[in-house]
């Protein structure tokens, strides 16, 4: 007699499977990994390159040290991110509602123009602000000529950092917020109205919490990339802060301290994705993508 488990056929893959294994090929690559490359150097011994060959818990034990002042770079990237974001909620929500309720025909235009700047690089944008503030500079050199003494010294400064932040990360604020405020019906916020509801009332009860999945998407996409900022801190803020990401930097090239830097790196993967996932199970991701 034949053994049963010799004739079943092999299982075969789905369809779906099938048309998502270049995508899933993608994200090993691509995603996962350099992150387990990360991880292998943040326990390899300090200042070599005995990734996958060696295991030591020195990298994470020096900067849990009580005499590493790291973590008060941990505290600048975290506190700046933090307030680009606060600053950024207050900034976008207007301008997003903008262009909902009020540009009518023009939304289109104010949105390239926020657009634009997106295609130039960054460190190019910044180093315009550079010329903006410096000393005899843009800003300086107008108010002379006004007849004013100079302009102040906001150059090199913890909040030209983050006026820097904002600038950069605005537009990745301000259209998840539109999409959200896009998704309040508008006969629910005249039946409100017709009710008695004040404009107030109708903003802190129906627009604001139908709008709240496009402005915690905002929220989170802007924090997780401000947290990571660096060029902001050095062009801008001329590293009167230091944030992590610097000391990362300084770690994989200067210092040639590949696992001290991977240590630091992991640790910050650790706490941006504990945040962002504390605020993705607050998000209703069928409600965002119309599923229901």
């Amino acid at each position: 007699m034949a053994d049963a488990s010799l004739s079943a056929p092999a299982p075969k893959l789905t369809s779906g499977f099938r048309a998502s294994l270049p995508v899933l090929f993608l994200l090993v690559a691509g995603f996962l990994a350099p992150l387990v490359t990360v991880a292998a150097y943040a326990f390899a011994t300090p200042k070599s390159f005995d990734v996958f060959r060696s295991f030591t818990l020195q990298n994470f034990a020096a900067i849990f040290d009580p005499n590493n002042t790291v973590w008060t770079s941990f505290v600048w990237a975290l506190a700046l991110a933090f307030a680009c974001v606060a600053i950024l909620l207050v900034v976008c929500y207007p301008i997003a509602f903008g262009l909902n309720k009020v540009f009518g025909k023009w939304s289109g235009l104010v949105s390239v123009l926020f657009v634009f700047p997106l295609f130039v690089s960054e460190n190019v944008r910044l180093y315009g602000w550079v010329l903006f503030f410096i000393k005899n500079g843009v800003l300086d050199g107008a108010l002379k000529w006004l007849g004013f003494s100079g302009g102040p010294e906001l150059l090199y400064t913890p909040g030209i950092t983050l006026f820097g932040m904002v600038y950069v990360y605005l537009p990745f604020m301000l259209f998840p917020m539109t999409l959200g405020i896009a998704m309040i019906p508008r006969d629910l916020v005249d039946a409100a109205s017709d009710l008695g509801a004040g404009r107030f009332m109708i903003w802190r009860e129906i627009e604001l919490p139908l709008a709240m999945p496009g402005i915690l998407i905002g929220a989170l996409l802007t924090f997780v990339l401000s947290a990571g900022a660096v060029a902001e801190a050095k062009i801008l803020g001329g590293q009167s802060v230091i944030t992590i990401t610097q000391d990362i930097e300084v770690a994989f090239t200067y210092a040639q301290n590949w696992p001290m830097g991977s240590a630091l790196a992991l640790i910050l993967v650790l706490i941006v994705s504990g945040l962002a996932l504390t605020a993705m199970a607050r998000l209703d991701l069928d409600k965002i993508l119309g599923k229901r």
